[in-house]
């Protein structure tokens, strides 16, 4: 797979390459029970939203189609959360197995990767921003978002859907009423659309991993409005240990060569967990926040 990528210095990707693969390899981290969690966005050449190589939102859908192909040639098998979560349970064999997830709801999902995937024989979770999903395409920074008449027919097609709130909130800026909200009338606005129940939550933004109070807040809120699996924007593979509303990803775009796709689906991109989330308690912690409001909201909802 050739990419432009490959010619650009980044050190997540020389790290990975050469040190952290390699290195996942030789201890057997890279075999130990985990499944990747592919987070994509927009299926397009459409270039919105940062574009650092790891910010990026948008993957080619030249690029896609050679990933997607890829990942066939080397034997990957798509499961959903549920069978992934099931299969934790159990104990069962999940090497090989991939989650394709797909954030926002953009419309070229349907018209650019959906065909690829049915070609290839995957399946795919997508998580709809609802506020953002009408009758007619709502556009926004260029690029266009599922119809509900285009809902409707992946679903019948076997597409999962999944909640991404319905405005596409930082939700930790919000009030409890507003977090209520937006998780728990954007499960029911999917599910009274399409008759079918919604199982997951894909957290919008960066997952605030490092505020334990607001996490054990947002989860009791999950619970309550009926998720059982969602996932984050942490980065890694998702391990039975984990939480199952806040699994981990791995984000794939353009920039992803074969090579580094592949360090990516056997550990050699974990490592970078730890410097993401050193990142996020010295930049994104509770500071201007009131310390105990969580744990005040917490205990008003216990009480």
């Amino acid at each position: 797979m050739s990419l432009q990528a490959f010619q650009l210095p980044r050190f997540d990707r020389l790290a990975s390459l050469y040190i952290a693969h390699p290195l996942a390899k030789l201890t057997g981290w890279s075999a130990k029970p985990c499944v990747p969690i592919l987070n994509y966005h927009s299926v397009s050449d459409n270039l919105f939203g940062r574009l650092h190589p790891y910010h990026q939102i948008n993957t080619s859908v030249s690029v896609f189609t050679k990933q997607m192909r890829w990942l066939r040639s080397e034997g990957y098998r798509t499961i959903d959360l549920a069978d992934l979560l099931r299969g934790f349970d159990a104990g069962g064999d999940l090497s090989r197995r991939i989650v394709l997830t797909f954030d926002d709801g953009y419309r070229d999902f349907f018209t650019d990767a959906f065909p690829v995937l049915k070609q290839c024989g995957f399946s795919a979770t997508v998580f709809l921003a609802t506020d953002r999903i009408q009758h007619t395409p709502v556009r926004l920074e260029g690029a266009d978002y599922l119809t509900w008449r285009e809902v409707k027919e992946l679903h019948s097609q076997g597409v999962i859907f999944g909640s991404h709130s319905v405005t596409h909130a930082d939700l930790r800026s919000l009030a409890p009423e507003e977090i209520d909200y937006e998780t728990c009338r954007s499960k029911e606005m999917i599910e009274d659309t399409l008759g079918a129940q919604v199982d997951s939550f894909s957290y919008p933004f960066e997952f605030p991993e490092e505020d334990g109070q607001f996490t054990q807040y947002l989860a009791d809120i999950l619970q309550n409005c009926g998720y059982s699996s969602g996932v984050s924007s942490t980065i890694g593979r998702a391990t039975p240990k984990d939480s199952r509303l806040f699994l981990p990803r791995l984000r794939v775009n353009s920039w992803d060569d074969g090579e580094l796709l592949r360090a990516k689906l056997e550990g050699g991109y974990d490592w970078l967990h730890l410097p993401q989330l050193v990142y996020k308690f010295s930049h994104h912690s509770v500071i201007g926040r009131p310390a105990n409001k969580w744990a005040t909201a917490l205990s008003s909802r216990e009480g």
